[in-house]
C-alpha cells in the first residue's frame, strides 16, 4: 500500500490531532469527509460513501474524547461514537475489503503497570478508554487492521505544572502523525510511544515555563512512578530508537 498513491480516507478531521493531520498531509489521494456526508454512526452512511470513492485505506482517529467525564454523564454517546461508530466501519471495511487504521489509546494498559506489551494484560483506566477497548474489540475481529495503543498530548503541553517523579513515554501529536505512512503496511496491534522521561521534562520540551510538581505527595496511594508502554515493536518496525 502507497500512502501518498491509494485513495484514503481520514476520519477525525476536525479534532486537535485532525488538525495537524491534514496540515502535514494534504495529499489529493487523502480524503477528509465532513460528519454529514460520512456519519459513523450510521451504517448505510459509512456503506456507501466507502464504495463510492473506491477507498484502499481508512485511517480511524475520529472519538469522543473530552471533556473525559462525558463518557462518566453520558455512556451511550461514548458507546454511540466510539463503540458502535468504529463497529460499523469495521462491518463495511470487511465488506469492501478495506484496511483499517484504528487510534486507540495507552489508557486500556493497567496505571500501575511498567512498559506494557501489545500482548500483556489490559485493563482500562477509565470509561474513555473501556469505549475505545470496545471499538478495538470489532477491530480485532477483521484481520486488514492496525490497532494503534498510542501514547499521545496537545503541543505546547497544556498545564501550567507537570509531575516530576512520573515517567511516561509520550509523544506530541505532529510527532505521530509523522509516523502514519511509514507503518500502514503493517497489521495486529502497535504501542506509539517515545522515550521514557518524567511528565515535567516532557513538557519542557513544549512548554519551556512549566513547574515542577510532586505525583507522590497529591496521589499517595494512587501514586503509580511508571506509566510506560513498550516501543520495541514500533523501534524494530522503523529500524530506529526513540
Amino acid at each position: 500500500m502507497n500512502f501518498y498513491k491509494d485513495k484514503i480516507i481520514f476520519t477525525g478531521a476536525t479534532g486537535k490531532f485532525g488538525k495537524i493531520f491534514k496540515d502535514q498531509y494534504p495529499n489529493k489521494n487523502i480524503l477528509y469527509p465532513s460528519k454529514k456526508v460520512f456519519n459513523i454512526k450510521n451504517y448505510n452512511s459509512v456503506f456507501n460513501f466507502l464504495k463510492k470513492k473506491k477507498i484502499k485505506l481508512i485511517i480511524h482517529s475520529a472519538a469522543l474524547s473530552r471533556p473525559m467525564d462525558i463518557h462518566q454523564k453520558n455512556p451511550d454517546q461514548s458507546i454511540k461514537t466510539n463503540i458502535i461508530g468504529t463497529a460499523n466501519i469495521v462491518i463495511a471495511c470487511m465488506q469492501l475489503n478495506i484496511k483499517i487504521i484504528y487510534f486507540s489509546t495507552n489508557y486500556v494498559y493497567p496505571s500501575n503497570k511498567k512498559n506494557s506489551k501489545e500482548c500483556d494484560p489490559i485493563l482500562p483506566i477509565n470509561k474513555y478508554a473501556v469505549s475505545k477497548l470496545g471499538g478495538e474489540c470489532a477491530v480485532q475481529m477483521y484481520n486488514n487492521s492496525l490497532i494503534l495503543r498510542i501514547a499521545m498530548t496537545e503541543k505546547p503541553f497544556l498545564h501550567e505544572k507537570a509531575f516530576s517523579d512520573v515517567f511516561a513515554n509520550y509523544l506530541y501529536h505532529d510527532e505521530v502523525a509523522l509516523l502514519i505512512p511509514k507503518i500502514i503496511n503493517y497489521k495486529g496491534i502497535l504501542n506509539i510511544g517515545g522515550n521514557v522521561r518524567s511528565f515535567y521534562n516532557f513538557a519542557k520540551l513544549s512548554n519551556p515555563q512549566v513547574k515542577k510538581i510532586k505525583a507522590k505527595n497529591l496521589l499517595k496511594k494512587n501514586y503509580y512512578m511508571y506509566q510506560t508502554i513498550n516501543t520495541k515493536k514500533l523501534n524494530k518496525l522503523l529500524n530506529k530508537k526513540y
